[in-house]
């Protein structure tokens, strides 16, 4: 009896629902940067002093509104698609396999936004010719709702990206020098100023999916755990202090922010990933 009365409870949401939020979003990134990253890019040509660098980071903001206005890519890299669902455990989904729904979604909108197709197998490097499959995560939460997160990614940055598997010993100075390390043997290759996703922590695989997750908090924020949030804003300084700047111009502003997640770890490790998004920082949120 009690296990029919939490049946009843659920909420039944058909997949379809999915699909559309997915097409919706991936729609909107492919033409819009987010708010905090304009707001970042703004702030950025203000305090920059240096000639070229200043002048590119104009050039980047103006794209951004032509994009906008004109409904157009805002980079020719629509990049392979990051979807996150953290789904409710009162939630019930009907209807279509969910990755299958994901992968209607991203594959209408390709189609129809026009968006460059770039998925294709490693090896024959055979292009699936729709951009998808796309790379899907899935958490499981409290609630009855879906939060859909989706962040087209280009590989300009994504090659950029490193993971380290250091030692406990070296602790938060060497968690700094991974992430600075990274940024400065990327150079001007992943078109800075660049916004830096940081995974501390957790395993192999899960600190990796840390950092990337870390690059779909607003630019700007910070960890809500102290220790944290200061190794974010001395990365950031170090960064910023590099002198590569924006497009590799040199300039005050390599960086536009640096983001941390972390997860427990065993004793005898300390991963550290790196995760690296250009200028064109794009990510849409939704909850169904």
């Amino acid at each position: 009896r009690s296990h029919t009365k939490d049946f009843q409870i659920m909420r039944l949401l058909d997949t379809e629902e999915i699909e559309s939020a997915v097409y919706r979003a991936a729609r909107h990134a492919g033409v819009n940067l987010t708010s905090s990253c304009r707001a970042a890019l703004a702030d950025a040509y203000e305090r920059e002093a240096d000639g070229a660098a200043k002048f590119a980071l104009g050039e980047l903001i103006e794209n951004s509104y032509i994009a906008r206005e004109k409904q157009m890519p805002v980079c020719q890299d629509t990049g392979m698609a990051v979807v996150i669902l953290e789904i409710g455990n009162e939630v019930c989904l009907t209807g279509r396999p969910v990755y299958e729904a994901v992968n209607d979604g991203v594959r209408r909108a390709y189609a129809d936004g026009y968006f460059r197709k770039s998925v294709c197998d490693p090896i024959t490097r055979k292009n699936t010719a729709d951009n998808t499959p796309a790379a899907i995560h899935t958490e499981i939460v409290a609630g009855d709702r879906v939060k859909l997160t989706f962040m087209p990614k280009g590989f300009g940055s994504e090659n950029m990206s490193a993971l380290y598997m250091l030692k406990p010993a070296q602790g938060v100075e060497g968690i700094i020098d991974a992430i600075v390390e990274t940024v400065k043997r990327a150079g001007s290759r992943p078109c800075p100023p660049v916004y830096v996703g940081v995974g501390i922590g957790g395993t192999f695989d899960g600190c990796a999916y840390l950092a990337k997750k870390a690059l779909t908090r607003d630019i700007g924020t910070h960890s809500d755990r102290e220790d944290i949030a200061a190794i974010e804003s001395e990365a950031l300084r170090r960064i910023n202090g590099l002198n590569i700047g924006c497009q590799g111009f040199h300039g005050k502003v390599t960086a536009l922010g640096v983001s941390c997640e972390w997860a427990h770890t065993h004793i005898a490790g300390l991963p550290v990933a790196v995760n690296i998004q250009c200028h064109c920082v794009r990510c849409v949120k939704e909850i169904i």
